[in-house]
């Protein structure tokens, strides 16, 4: 495989990558808590995608709306979960997270809800173009993505640099304490954190189930440690540093497989990129020592 194809295909992968991760992270930076059930919200948003495209037949409209269950959902998290455990040690949540993660994902399997059986999500394209060059092609549902995530990383970058909430969650992330002695609204900041960034899992999992064709109710399993590795290769709560982590964990995954093919799995050449992180640079990427 050409290797500008190849790496066209890695930034579809990472795009995916990002949107998982960078909820995640948003949360850690502010609570410092590893939010394992963002997984699961993920999986919910791309169900939520899934039946609104089946009612409405438009794909916009079923992301907007898979965007704010997951984001709506987030905040249930935080305000009946986590806002009672912010005082405990952070084993304390990260078990109710898993405990979370496990609970929604065996729901979703009843019968009643997404079942045990996979189901399509027929997105062509949603209008998008074929980009085709002599080196490397990007189908339409690669435009997609690519498009839906540079699209949310501005909006993510406009709230973070030009707002208030923004600036909350600075505040929030470098000392919590402090910024509520300061007149910073906790509450509000931190539930504007955990939808925008569960607003995201959700854009991700509806993406994810476009580009396969396909939304089952474990689709949340492989994310749930895919993300974790992505923040702590990054550096944990940075949010540049998840944008090159999920990156470089892309490339490699794509250019290791095209060019030795498939001698592990590629989902297990995460935790490899993982190891070596740890061995040689234990902050990650852009993490501070």
């Amino acid at each position: 495989m050409p290797i500008l194809q190849n790496l066209s295909n890695a930034l579809v992968l990472a795009s995916t990558y990002i949107l998982m991760a960078m909820g995640l992270t948003m949360v850690y930076g502010v609570l410092k808590i590893l939010h394992i059930a963002h997984a699961a919200v993920y999986t919910v948003g791309a169900f939520v995608g899934l039946l609104a495209y089946t009612w409405l037949g438009n794909f916009w409209l079923a992301l907007l709306l898979a965007m704010v269950a997951a984001g709506v959902m987030g905040v249930l998290i935080y305000r009946g979960v986590y806002f009672y455990m912010l005082d405990k040690p952070r084993t304390v949540p990260l078990i109710a997270s898993i405990g979370l993660f496990v609970m929604f994902t065996d729901l979703l399997q009843k019968d009643f809800l997404m079942g045990p059986y996979q189901r399509a999500l027929p997105v062509a394209g949603a209008g998008m173009p074929r980009l085709r060059t002599e080196w490397f092609s990007i189908t339409p549902k690669q435009m997609l993505v690519l498009a839906v995530t540079v699209m949310l990383l501005v909006i993510v970058y406009l709230i973070l640099t030009r707002t208030r909430i923004g600036l909350g969650w600075k505040a929030a992330a470098m000392d919590r304490e402090m910024a509520g002695a300061v007149g910073v609204n906790l509450n509000r900041v931190v539930a504007m954190n955990f939808f925008l960034g569960s607003a995201l899992a959700g854009a991700a999992g509806v993406l994810v189930g476009v580009y396969n064709n396909s939304v089952f109710a474990t689709m949340g399993d492989l994310p749930s440690y895919k993300a974790f590795i992505i923040i702590v290769l990054g550096g944990m709560g940075s949010l540049p540093g998840v944008i090159v982590a999920s990156i470089l964990l892309a490339v490699v995954e794509n250019f290791l497989v095209a060019s030795v093919g498939y001698v592990l799995p590629r989902d297990a050449v995460a935790f490899l990129v993982l190891i070596l992180m740890l061995m040689f640079r234990p902050h990650g990427l852009l993490g501070q020592e």
